[in-house]
């Protein structure tokens, strides 16, 4: 008989990632959160585990990229709304505006997958009838117990009937995959800060402050699951290629982004990435579609101090 010895074993040891119907993924691989916590005053600790390497969020120069931060932080919006503040699934989580900054010196890549904490704060949480119906979410994140970075969310929830009079008759993913325009050819991967090509979401141009978004719908991560217009990490992403597209040479990493949303994006027509310098080292991105702005942007540029051992994180290609 096989005896396996089990004295003393703690089952509150094992780790694992959250169910992914609560930070609204379909993939598992994709989930980065892996437990919380509710205290008292709308406060909470969520807790995250990034992997050294992640085939679109990968690391630049021995660093973590931010946008696995902001990713963490979206995954945190679901999660809370419907373990704490009793948001039904199928609902709508809508971003209105979004920042966030981070620390490059505490965002190394250690030696095993990293362990992150975020502590979350909720303020002006706003009900209607005992049903939520928005807050402004702050996180401050710990890696490693050293502080890395902030980041504050203002979001709202909506029901899906209220949603599809918001959306009228463009709220079926199906009909609007449908329609969708197809993708125009890319920037090359090292000009927006990747190496892999279908992780470019701006087409190849002419001029050196806009470009046309790509809208890949097949794309893992950033389509994991069927959507009605294009996704909050879409355009944030495109954000960030911007900032590298305008500044090749010299834009290191995008430590910051304030961010409000206007307008949703469609994808049956073209949108464009406006970059305009600010002074020093910001930007002021834009998303256009249809002579409106949908989006717009501040970003923070830094080129941080080198770290040893470059062999460690692959090289741009």
């Amino acid at each position: 008989m096989l005896h396996t010895h089990t004295s003393g074993f703690d089952m509150s040891q094992l780790s694992t990632a959250v169910p992914r119907e609560l930070v609204h993924k379909r993939a598992h691989a994709e989930v980065l959160l892996t437990g919380w916590t509710t205290h008292t005053d709308n406060r909470h600790t969520v807790r995250a585990q990034w992997p050294r390497f992640h085939s679109f969020y990968w690391p630049r120069d021995q660093r973590f990229d931010p946008m696995l931060f902001v990713e963490s932080v979206r995954q945190t919006l679901p999660l809370l709304s419907h373990t704490a503040y009793g948001v039904p699934f199928g609902n709508h989580l809508i971003w209105d505006d979004f920042s966030y900054r981070v620390e490059p010196s505490a965002m190394a890549v250690p030696a095993s997958p990293a362990d992150v904490v975020l502590d979350v704060v909720c303020e002006d949480v706003r009900t209607r009838n005992g049903a939520f119906v928005s807050m402004v979410m702050h996180t401050t994140a710990h890696l490693d117990g050293e502080r890395m970075g902030t980041a504050t969310a203002r979001f709202a929830n909506r029901a899906p009937a209220l949603y599809r009079r918001l959306r009228g008759n463009r709220n079926d993913p199906a009909a609007v995959r449908a329609t969708a325009l197809p993708l125009p050819p890319a920037l090359r991967p090292a000009a927006v800060g990747h190496c892999l090509p279908y992780n470019v979401v701006l087409a190849d141009s002419t001029r050196t402050d806009r470009w046309q978004l790509r809208a890949d719908l097949d794309h893992p991560v950033l389509f994991d699951h069927p959507v009605d217009h294009a996704p909050g990490m879409l355009l944030l992403e495109a954000v960030r290629q911007a900032a590298h597209a305008h500044r090749p040479t010299a834009t290191g990493m995008v430590t910051g982004m304030s961010v409000t949303f206007d307008r949703w994006v469609e994808l049956d027509q073209p949108a464009w990435v406006c970059v305009a310098p600010l002074g020093g080292d910001g930007l002021r991105i834009t998303i256009e579609q249809g002579e409106e702005v949908c989006l717009g942007a501040e970003v923070t540029t830094t080129r941080p101090t080198p770290l040893p051992t470059p062999e460690r994180i692959p090289a741009l290609t």
